[in-house]
């Protein structure tokens, strides 16, 4: 069958209201559907960050295919989280723009690790329902910076929406100094990952392609 016609009748969903995440796979050539879940991401009990992540993936994925009526005889739903690792305790978006400064604080002029929790669920209309997960972890590097550039980011509101309270792809760029693993991940969603999760449950990621 060729590209086209597999096209047509995939369905594929994120499970995921991140505009970083959606935009990631739009520019890789995929048009996915955003349903959001409404998952709490609050921890239900202390956990590695890493499983929190993964955990938190396929929480989110799960209740959005719980909730959404099959309308294709081929879904693919994709669920993502991610939270940042400093010294060993899990951060997710900070409350507001003194904890953001706080983290930011703690972040200068050291590293941590993000977490990206990834869980894929393949359903047909006969009722078969196949799932993975994995998560993808890349070490960030954080460059030093002063109280006032500090005060200066905050001050953009963008680290009040983002997983350990820094973009890479945004204003907060400039004060990453390098990262170690997959660039995708940090921006929540790891592509070459999903591409082997997809092709664990036989999807191939090139009929994805809009």
């Amino acid at each position: 069958m060729g590209r086209n016609a597999t096209v047509s009748r995939v369905r594929l969903i994120l499970a995921s209201q991140s505009p970083a995440r959606l935009a990631t796979l739009q520019r890789a050539g995929i048009e996915p559907e955003v349903i959001v879940s409404g998952v709490d991401e609050s921890a239900p009990a202390p956990v590695a960050p890493v499983d929190l992540a993964q955990h938190l993936a396929r929480r989110k994925v799960t209740a959005v295919a719980d909730r959404t009526p099959i309308e294709a005889d081929d879904e693919v739903l994709i669920g993502c989280d991610s939270v940042l690792e400093v010294d060993g305790q899990a951060h997710g978006k900070p409350a507001d723009a003194d904890e953001a400064v706080r983290r930011w604080l703690t972040l200068s002029g050291r590293s941590a690790i993000l977490h990206s929790g990834h869980h894929v669920i393949r359903r047909t209309e006969d009722g078969l329902i196949r799932e993975v997960g994995r998560p993808g972890s890349t070490v960030v590097h954080f460059a030093e910076l002063s109280a006032a550039e500090i005060e200066a980011y905050v001050a953009t509101g963008e680290p009040l929406h983002v997983a350990g309270a820094f973009t890479i792809d945004g204003y907060g760029g400039p004060f990453i100094s390098r990262i170690e693993g997959d660039h995708h991940n940090v921006l929540g969603l790891s592509l070459p990952l999903l591409r082997i999760l997809l092709d664990e449950l036989g999807v191939h990621w090139t009929d994805l392609w809009r």
